[in-house]
C-alpha cells in the first residue's frame, strides 16, 4: 500500500479487502464462517471509526474514535493470526492482509499518541497559566 495514502482511504481499501477475504471464507464449511463474521466485523469497523473521527466535536472525541479504530485493528490482527496459525487458510492468501493490519495499527498508534501529547500539552499550559495568574 502506498505510504502517502491517508488513513481514511487506507482503512477503506483495507475494509474492501477484508470483505473479499470473508467472502472467500464463507465458501468454506464449518469454523471458517464463524471466524469470518468476527473478522468482517472488526476489519470493517476500523475504517468506519476513522471516518467518524473526521466529524469529531473535540480533540477528546477524535481521540476516542481513533482509539476505538485502534482496538478494532488489533482485534483484526488477532483474527488474521488465528486463521493463519491454525492453518484454516493458507498463509500466503492472508499474509498481506495481516501485514496491512500491522501497518494500520502503527499509524493509529502514532495518531493517538500525537493527539494525547497535544491534549496533555494544552492541559499543562493551562495549569501553568493558572499558576502564573495566581501569583500576580
Amino acid at each position: 500500500m502506498d505510504k502517502n495514502v491517508g488513513i481514511v482511504d487506507r482503512s477503506k481499501v483495507f475494509a474492501i479487502r477484508i470483505i473479499k477475504a470473508c467472502s472467500f471464507l464463507d465458501e468454506k464449511p464449518g469454523v471458517c464462517r464463524t471466524l469470518s463474521k468476527q473478522l468482517l466485523r472488526s476489519g470493517t469497523s476500523i475504517g468506519a471509526n476513522v471516518r467518524e473521527s473526521r466529524s469529531a466535536q473535540s480533540d477528546k472525541d477524535f481521540l476516542h474514535k481513533m482509539e476505538i479504530a485502534l482496538k478494532e485493528a488489533r482485534e483484526t490482527e488477532y483474527w488474521l493470526e488465528i486463521l493463519i496459525e491454525s492453518e484454516v487458510v493458507e498463509k500466503p492468501k492472508f499474509e498481506q492482509l495481516l501485514k496491512e493490519a500491522n501497518e494500520i495499527v502503527k499509524i493509529l498508534i502514532a495518531s493517538t499518541r500525537t493527539v494525547k501529547e497535544k491534549l496533555n500539552g494544552s492541559k499543562s499550559n493551562g495549569r501553568k497559566m493558572e499558576a502564573t495568574s495566581d501569583n500576580q
